[in-house]
């Protein structure tokens, strides 16, 4: 099929940069100019939808990533939220090595992810107090009226084994808000915990003052929600597309639902900033470092900082868990306290920033979700566009990858740039009800500031990575 004018005007332009790209049935391919000898980047991304020059170059550096003394990108694919990463990585990057390990390619935003609950609750009860929702989530959520304090133990056990050491130690010890949480309904959930929100952790990656050895542990970041896309979102179940499977999964049309979107906030930023540094130092002494500023471990001649890297990371992973876990459990309590003995259920809660084991190599995702066989999946759209909640297919073209929502288009220095020409109908703000401290984080989340939801995910259902079991509709955001 001839490519539209407009398509060959783009690849021509980026050829003037550098990059040799071509495109073909929705799938773009890239690589560094002159380098054919690298397998190229693939970016499944709807021709309709923005290409960014920017986030190609970053693209194509990572999979051009070699370790001087042994080790290699094997494969890099993209998913279609994709966008440029501030610190050199794209955000929907999925890079497959062997012999080596990329922690830029995880960042410090270790472990941010995807946590979703489903309530038997009417959109209209829950409209009746919705305004004590809201008064009492801001306290818990921005002012502090939240209580996570917890024993020294307990935040010991928290980062060297995730959900499972948090929760066995909280059972026998529990203090805050948590003391009247329903523990056995907690440790039922584990289940639906993506490797159960337990990873292989040590206390010496974690700041020293959140690991005393005794005492209590009064933790000011724990259960927030954090910057950025972070958000905690009442919903509500619009359609169910797959009935087999949101049976299964305890979905229902018409029924209430949260979703929780944060991850390890500055324990990961401690880690991973900690981790970009030893990469660096660990870079052959006498040779170029990498054009990207991407710095690789190799297996070959460091497999103890390989090893080190990977506990660090799982310890900051473990962290992430138990924050999501607490960000659902305060709401979740306050539901019950304002409409009584409700279940609300965990669906399920996975991962974004993480570098897992694959065969004999790894994969490390930056802003995307597994998408293996049968695993739900989320994919949020911004707080005025709808959710989906999908099954995985286990599409291996595609590295058992899913976009972790619909991507940023305008940057949030953009959009609040441009905040006193445009209207709330033109920055998508209509009917939006958005609960934060600052008023200028409403302009900078903006729906326009995003890609339309709905070619993602067509996109991802067409390539075979995805299949939709229900839509969700927002109905209340909390942004910090």
């Amino acid at each position: 099929m001839q490519q539209p004018k407009k398509l060959k005007r783009l690849l021509k332009a980026l050829a003037r940069q550098g990059l040799d790209v071509t495109h073909a049935s929705g799938i773009y391919a890239v690589r560094l100019a002159g380098r054919d000898e690298i397998p190229a980047a693939e970016v499944l991304l709807p021709v309709e939808l923005p290409v960014e020059a920017k986030a190609l170059q970053q693209l194509a550096q990572l999979a051009h990533i070699r370790h001087p003394e042994g080790g290699k990108v094997e494969r890099v694919r993209a998913t279609p939220d994709f966008h440029p990463g501030d610190a050199g990585v794209a955000i929907g990057s999925v890079v497959r090595t062997s012999g080596m390990v990329i922690p830029a390619a995880v960042g410090s935003d270790i472990n941010c992810g995807m946590r979703l609950h489903v309530v038997d609750l009417s959109v209209d009860d829950f409209k009746r107090q919705r305004d004590r929702v809201v008064e009492l989530m801001k306290g818990d959520y921005f002012a502090g009226t939240r209580d996570v304090t917890m024993a020294a133990a307990t935040a010991r056990r928290l980062f060297e084994r995730g959900i499972l050491g948090w929760l066995a130690e909280t059972k026998k010890h529990p203090l805050g808000s948590v003391a009247s949480s329903d523990f056995e309904q907690l440790q039922q959930e584990v289940d639906r915990v993506y490797l159960r929100g337990s990873l292989p952790g040590h206390l010496r990656w974690a700041p020293p003052d959140l690991v005393p050895s005794q005492g209590v542990v009064r933790d000011g970041e724990l259960a927030t929600i954090g910057g950025g896309n972070h958000f905690v979102e009442i919903q509500w179940v619009e359609e169910i597309c797959d009935r087999k499977l949101a049976y299964q999964w305890g979905i229902k049309a018409g029924q209430l639902a949260f979703m929780v979107h944060s991850g390890s906030r500055g324990v990961g930023k401690y880690i991973g900033r900690m981790w970009r540094d030893r990469a660096r130092q660990a870079w052959p002494k006498g040779l170029a470092y990498p054009p990207s500023r991407l710095f690789p471990l190799s297996t070959a001649t460091a497999p103890n900082l390989v090893a080190d890297y990977l506990q660090a990371e799982a310890t900051a992973a473990n962290y992430a868990f138990v924050n999501r876990l607490l960000l659902a459990e305060l709401l979740r309590l306050r539901l019950r306290q304002l409409y009584g003995d409700l279940e609300a259920p965990l669906v399920c809660d996975l991962p974004h920033n993480l570098t897992l084991p694959d065969g004999e190599g790894w994969i490390a995702r930056k802003g995307a979700c597994p998408a293996e066989a049968g695993h739900p999946v989320i994919i949020p759209g911004s707080m005025g566009a709808p959710s989906y909640l999908l099954v995985g297919l286990g599409c291996s073209q595609w590295l058992n990858s899913a976009s972790h929502g619909a991507g940023r288009l305008l940057s949030r220095f953009s959009l609040s740039r441009r905040r006193a020409s445009r209207s709330e109908a033109e920055l998508g703000l209509t009917g939006v009800d958005c609960v934060t401290l600052r008023s200028q984080r409403r302009i900078e989340e903006a729906p326009a500031a995003y890609k339309p939801i709905q070619p993602i995910v067509d996109a991802q259902v067409a390539a075979g990575t995805v299949k939709v079991v229900a839509k969700l509709q927002p109905l209340l955001t909390f942004k910090a």
